[in-house]
């Protein structure tokens, strides 16, 4: 789990909070804020997914190199 993982979590969560808060209270707004914060931490998820397996791609070609 790296930093855009955590970061992406956070943005879901607080945007879970927003969505919710939003509806209940019939404001619109605050309910849209938190829809877009959801989808912001899904793309920053996908960003650090994107990150890992670049990362697992380096090592594992380190790796072979240093095997030859």
């Amino acid at each position: 789990m790296n930093e855009q993982h955590v970061k992406g979590a956070v943005d879901k969560v607080v945007g879970k909070a927003k969505e919710v808060a939003g509806r209940v209270t019939g404001n619109r707004r605050l309910e849209t804020e938190g829809k877009v914060d959801q989808a912001k931490g899904a793309v920053r998820n996908a960003a650090g997914d994107a990150k890992d397996a670049g990362k697992k791609a380096i090592d594992s070609i380190k790796n072979a190199a240093s095997k030859h």
